[in-house]
């Protein structure tokens, strides 16, 4: 209810008892630094990273919805004693320096897959690493995002407005600056509050174990990546299929080419339309839904002919609606391939998701399910209890599992394997692929 200056203060009415105030906004201490775009101010700020003490926080901003390529336009450090640094890397001829200086402290990142890459690109590797969103999930945070652990575990609330910007932009904006600064201001308090509590939860060796795995972490293309265009379900036939497959494979070299992202030359659904539609001159083209702008008249030319070559290939030669892989089917077509492999999934499921009920932490960090679904689609030969274990620990190991995970997991589906061998009683048991956490992927 508002109040006037007259109000009586005697008759302003209290907040709720149950509306708790914020949390203070998250704040530069040392202020906004200049950002570095000389190789002499690189120099001066990588001396100053070798005089700090403690790990040094790193983040990195990209272009993502704007350029093709995962290049990073801005690298943000912090460590105690040297302050924060907002390098540019396009400004500069090296970041040799800069690599020297990072070589050996431990570098804290919060989902550090996602910079990892860029940082490598640009010659900087960690020797050691933190990161803050993976300790989240061993934690059991529900939500692990960088603001939502400040503000849960640090009590400071942080702006994010400015993640989803252009970040190739030239000059950046001083509030784009003070975001990313913003980015890397408490990271080193969040890592140490976190390592705080997996010490407390008896998870430290099995998140050092996690950060170790991620020190040879690279970025491997997708397989088929044609294969994830939005509304492909909806082509039928295997031309119509090669169609969109060249169209994608098209837009993909046009935007490598351009730099920016695919989404932009041309959308999905208009490469679908014209899969569909299976145009061969540019008037129908573009009268094709979706086909129009810049992007569609443009590179007419190389539309049409991408089509063209669909239209004269051999059926042979043409792709087939299942992709291609190496891994065990989809688990719901296990119940009709092996019966009996469906129920080791099945048995297999429902104990991984007590048992990550119980360490307080998703189930794909327990173990990750495509290790799961190889191992249990084709288990070890054998069924003595100690060589199976062993073996399904082996298995594991081999595919990237850590040990940590084997040590809590390959007793599960040990048991599964086992159990899933006897055949269930009619009367009580439910279909394979049924059971409870089969819905998992």
């Amino acid at each position: 209810m508002p109040t006037s200056d007259t109000t009586p203060v005697d008759e302003i009415p209290d907040p709720p008892a149950d509306e708790t105030p914020p949390a203070p906004m998250l704040v530069l201490r040392d202020g906004l630094p200049p950002i570095i775009e000389t190789d002499a101010a690189l120099l001066d700020y990588a001396e100053r990273l070798r005089e700090g003490s403690g790990p040094i926080a790193i983040d990195a901003e990209r272009a993502s919805g704007y350029r093709y390529s995962n290049r990073a336009y801005l690298v943000q450090l912090r460590r105690e004693g040297s302050g924060t640094a907002l390098v540019d890397p396009i400004a500069l001829s090296t970041l040799a320096p800069l690599a020297e200086a990072l070589d050996g402290p431990e570098w804290i990142l919060h989902a550090a897959t996602q910079d990892l890459p860029c940082l490598a690109e640009i010659g900087l590797r960690p020797a050691a690493l933190f990161d803050t969103e993976l300790a989240g999930r061993l934690l059991g945070h529900p939500r692990v995002g960088l603001a939502t652990l400040v503000e849960t575990v640090l009590g400071r609330r942080m702006k994010k407005e400015h993640s989803a910007v252009d970040w190739s932009t030239r000059p950046l904006p001083q509030p784009w600056l003070e975001y990313a600064a913003l980015d890397v201001e408490v990271l080193v308090e969040l890592r140490d509050a976190l390592a705080a509590e997996l010490e407390e939860s008896g998870k430290a060796e099995w998140a050092r174990q996690e950060f170790e795995a991620l020190l040879s972490f690279e970025q491997t293309p997708r397989a088929e990546a044609w294969r994830r265009v939005s509304g492909l379900h909806r082509v039928r036939g295997r031309r119509a299929l090669g169609a969109a497959k060249a169209l994608w494979e098209t837009r993909d070299d046009i935007a490598r080419q351009r730099d920016v992202t695919p989404g932009r030359i041309i959308p999905d659904a208009a490469l679908v339309a014209a899969a569909q539609a299976m145009p061969t001159d540019r008037a129908a083209l573009l009268n094709t839904k979706g086909f129009h702008g810049r992007g569609a008249e443009r590179y007419s030319v190389r539309w049409i002919a991408a089509i063209r070559e669909v239209a004269a290939l051999p059926e042979s030669e043409l792709p087939s609606r299942a992709p291609r892989g190496d891994g065990p089917p989809t688990p719901r077509a296990w119940a009709d391939r092996d019966p009996v492999a469906a129920r080791r999934l099945a048995i297999a499921r429902e104990a991984m998701t007590q048992l990550a009920e119980t360490h307080h932490m998703p189930v794909e960090n327990l173990l990750t399910p495509d290790y799961l679904r190889r191992t249990l689609w084709t288990p070890p030969e054998t069924r003595d209890p100690a060589d199976l274990a062993r073996e399904v620990t082996q298995a594991l190991l081999d595919l990237g599992a850590r040990p940590w995970q084997t040590d809590l997991t390959g007793p599960v589906i040990t048991d599964a394997i086992l159990r899933a061998d006897v055949e269930p009683d009619p009367d009580t048991a439910t279909e394979p692929g049924t059971e409870p956490g089969t819905e998992q992927a």
